[in-house]
């Protein structure tokens, strides 16, 4: 027989057809034992870890056939529980397939300490803006007899007296006491030294240039 009888015989187009048959159903048989290895189509919910301690977020995790990965602590953030979830990723709500691990970020366990500047002889405009970039907060402000206006003289937290290269946690409120600039000069008011650690009860009176009135900072 010849080959271009043999092309056009109904043997040649039966074996071709098995051929085909043959890849066709060898494909399918592939593409399904991939899709068994991968899941495909069962994909898994990422939930909403939160606040939640390392080891009850791993169990949760586990339960769904899922694992959590720690990446780092970060800086403590004070709407959240110490040592707790502070970021995840993926994010909570996301779908993804078993086995998948969430990498998460833990909150610090509280904020970190700040070193009280040295304020000697600086003024509260002076001080208030190194403050604020250390991330403190002021609280009250009150006047003490003394020869210089607004003139630092005393820093307190919660009443305790602070002084230059001091530690407070960060965020701290500091009240400050302030010259008057009414003093005459004399020895005894010129020194901004307390004998006292504790804040007298005084009250409390906003420097004048720092009024709504006056511009503010």
């Amino acid at each position: 027989m010849s080959l271009f009888k043999y092309l056009t015989s109904r043997t040649f187009f039966i074996q071709v057809f098995i051929a085909i048959s043959i890849v066709v159903v060898f494909t399918f048989l592939v593409i399904q034992f991939l899709d068994f290895r991968t899941n495909h189509g069962q994909e898994i919910k990422v939930p909403d870890l939160a606040k939640m301690k390392l080891e009850t977020a791993e169990e949760k995790l586990n339960e769904l056939d899922l694992e959590v990965f720690l990446l780092d602590t970060v800086e403590f953030n004070a709407d959240f529980p110490p040592f707790t979830i502070l970021e995840q990723d993926p994010k909570a709500g996301s779908l993804v397939k078993d086995g998948r691990k969430v990498y998460v970020k833990l909150n610090a366990g509280e904020f970190t300490d700040i070193t009280i500047p040295e304020f000697k002889d600086k003024t509260f405009r002076q001080i208030s803006a190194t403050i604020k970039s250390l991330t403190l907060k002021e609280g009250k402000i009150t006047y003490k007899p003394h020869i210089a206006k607004d003139i630092v003289l005393q820093i307190y937290q919660n009443g305790k007296r602070l002084r230059a290269g001091d530690k407070v946690k960060k965020s701290s409120t500091l009240d400050f006491v302030l010259g008057d600039g009414k003093e005459v000069f004399n020895e005894e008011t010129f020194s901004s030294e307390e004998p006292a650690d504790t804040l007298p009860p005084t009250e409390e009176v906003k420097p004048e240039e720092f009024k709504e009135d006056n511009g503010g900072l």
